[in-house]
């Protein structure tokens, strides 16, 4: 969440860091600022709302320099305005700083600091660290640099950050520290920039570097410092670190519109390459796997290491937060269908809370988009703590879980810019498909045939997802239809039941619309309370085993006037003498049905917001990345 942009190099900072902020809003809208130094002094700009209001307050003024930080922010400690953007500064305008992440003992540090008689300017956590770096500077003897000022602040800290930090005393310098909230270093030409998030880094170059946890570094025009938060709070003693410098695999046309209205159009048109992406390389002919190439016609490269400790597993837990949870709800099933291993799904966020019964015999799949979300970090975390064996399902190479977890499989869905997550859920559904069936075949819980039967189906299934996307002024118009109302329910069963949930959840996050996402079987026990003609149902009734309990559960509503609007497979002549609207989808394996169910949701959410006229990519109180807990 938020956003961090800073830059030292050889051409004017400004455009570059604005340049950044755009490609960061995503990460947080509430408010923005910039700090740049001009050679004479640092001057800076902040205002609440988005990078077009700051842009408008900077228009007029001739700023030039060759370094800069900038930020955009989404509220934790402070609401939005003018006062809490960052970035921000101590007593004397002589450090300035943003930040990502929450400083837990910030009331402590803030009473400490004014009884030494520091004054305060907003009611952030973040202002505390600059007045923590101010301190060192103050009581200097002589000279000192901004990178010892800043790990002799960051040693009274309790919390998260990723920060940039700036100084008059220390001009022509940016540092940077991180802990639980990622910041990466892009390596150029006699420039160099730093991001909490790689959009903001490729348009100047592909090189990069990876800061881990209690890592810092210094940027100068001469080159890059990159070295270790000493431990304990005694120690000031710096390591100097030599990192490997990785390289993006995407550019910055992957990050742009396209010509689509919103990122997240676009995002869910590209489901059919994400599917494409997570497959490739993965996917064997049934000949070669049988020979020996993979497990069930699979190849899972990241999995090899730990494959004979992972078949050993007696339990699966899988965590996420968000729709990976729901990803995860779908993993269930197919571990428990194809390779027979009793498999839970649990919310990352309260897993650790609950003291859970996981031991050494356990392997536990993290899913994140990201790979830095902070609930499913910690959770990773508390689960190898315990000697699970952990596999992380990611999208983002380098990112946290990606290096902590023992192993795992990346999404390659390339970067998902809309705060609702479209393309990396399909994606997350293709290498839990693929991650289960490998896992059957190995225990020999997946017959030849029908591996092969899947595998062929897999291949199959984006240009079926494409005929689905080919339906999208059909499923624009059905959202003008139901646009006057407020509540929905959606309803599947088995496979469509996390579906149900995704498909409320994209609903509730971009058009403000309050949904419900239900077990069909449930619907009795409670929530048909609720139905009328005016509370709409959207029923998830594909062909599968349970189809014709589905459709009970359709006549049950239409016999209480409700009004339905269903999600079928085609030819299916039942449904349409039953719901009052019908999106066809095409016939697949029951297993891969989320995989096409799920796209009709997603644009009936998208057309919904944007009739609405509602900031599609940009929903009120969400960021993209939630990395504080």
């Amino acid at each position: 969440m938020c956003g961090i942009v800073g830059y030292v190099g050889k051409r004017n900072a400004l455009p570059v860091v604005m340049d950044g902020l755009r490609a960061l809003e995503y990460r947080g809208y509430d408010s923005v600022g910039v700090a740049l130094w001009d050679g004479a002094k640092i001057k800076f700009e902040k205002t609440i709302g988005r990078v077009a209001s700051l842009e408008e307050k900077i228009a007029r003024k001739p700023w030039e320099g060759k370094s800069a930080i900038a930020h955009t922010r989404w509220a934790t400690h402070g609401k939005p305005s003018d006062r809490n953007a960052h970035p921000h500064f101590d007593c004397t305008k002589s450090i300035f700083l943003v930040h990502n992440g929450i400083v837990e003992n910030f009331s402590e540090l803030r009473e400490a600091l004014l009884r030494e008689g520091h004054n305060f300017n907003s009611d952030t956590d973040t202002e505390i660290l600059a007045h923590l770096i101010e301190r060192p500077f103050l009581a200097a003897q002589k000279k000192i640099l901004l990178e010892d000022a800043v790990l002799e602040g960051l040693r009274h800290v309790n919390g998260t950050f990723g920060l940039a930090v700036m100084s008059k005393n220390d001009p022509e310098k940016i540092v940077v520290a991180r802990r639980g909230s990622p910041i990466i270093l892009g390596i150029g030409i006699g420039e160099y920039i730093v991001a909490s998030d790689a959009s903001a880094v490729v348009n100047i170059t592909k090189n990069v570097v990876y800061l881990h946890d209690n890592e810092a570094a210094a940027l100068m025009p001469s080159g890059v410092q990159i070295f270790n938060l000493p431990d304990g709070k005694a120690s000031l003693s710096k390591k100097i670190l030599k990192k490997q410098i990785d390289t993006i695999d995407w550019d910055i046309a992957q990050a742009q519109k396209g010509g689509f209205k919103h990122f997240m159009q676009k995002e869910i048109f590209e489901g059919p390459s994400a599917l494409e992406n997570v497959l490739r390389g993965r996917l064997l002919d049934l000949p070669s796997a049988l020979s020996g190439g993979g497990g069930g016609g699979i190849k899972l490269g990241g999995i090899a290491q730990i494959k004979e400790k992972l078949l050993s597993a007696k339990r699966l837990l899988i965590l996420a937060c968000g729709t990976s949870y729901y990803a995860g709800l779908i993993g269930k099933y197919y571990f428990e269908e194809f390779a027979k291993i009793p498999t839970a799904c649990e919310y990352a966020s309260e897993f650790r809370y609950a003291n859970p019964a996981i031991d050494s015999e356990t392997a536990v799949i993290l899913i994140s988009q990201s790979g830095e979300t902070a609930d499913t970090l910690e959770a990773m975390r508390e689960a190898k703590r315990k000697s699970a064996l952990t596999l992380g399902i990611v999208n983002v190479v380098g990112s946290t879980i990606a290096r902590e977890s023992d192993a795992g499989v990346y999404n390659h869905a390339g970067p998902e810019i809309g705060v609702a997550s479209t393309k990396a859920f399909i994606s997350q559904l293709g290498a839990l498909a693929m991650l289960a069936l490998f896992l059957g075949k190995e225990k020999n819980t997946v017959s030849p045939a029908l591996s092969e039967k899947i595998v062929k189906e897999l291949k199959g299934l984006p240009n079926k997802m494409k005929r689905v996307l080919g339906k999208d002024e059909e499923i624009r118009k059905l959202a003008e239809k139901y646009l006057k109302h407020k509540n929905f329910l959606y309803l599947g069963r088995k496979y469509q039941y996390p579906v149900a949930l995704e498909g409320a959840l994209k609903l509730k996050e971009i058009s403000y619309r309050h949904a419900e996402g239900y077990a069909s079987g449930e619907m009795k026990h409670g929530p048909i309370a609720l139905i009328d003609e005016n509370f709409p149902t959207v029923a998830l009734a594909v062909k599968d085993p349970i189809y014709e309990k589905t459709i009970s559960n359709i006549q049950e509503i239409k016999a209480r006037n409700g009004k339905v609007l269903a999600v079928a497979t085609d030819g299916d002549e039942k449904i349409g003498k039953l719901a009052d609207d019908v999106i066809f989808i095409p016939q697949t394996l029951e297993i891969l049905n989320p995989i096409l169910s799920v796209i009709p949701l997603q644009l009936f959410a998208y057309h919904t917001a944007d009739l609405l006229g509602l900031d599609v990519d940009k929903p009120r109180n969400l960021a993209k990345s939630v990395t504080v807990e």
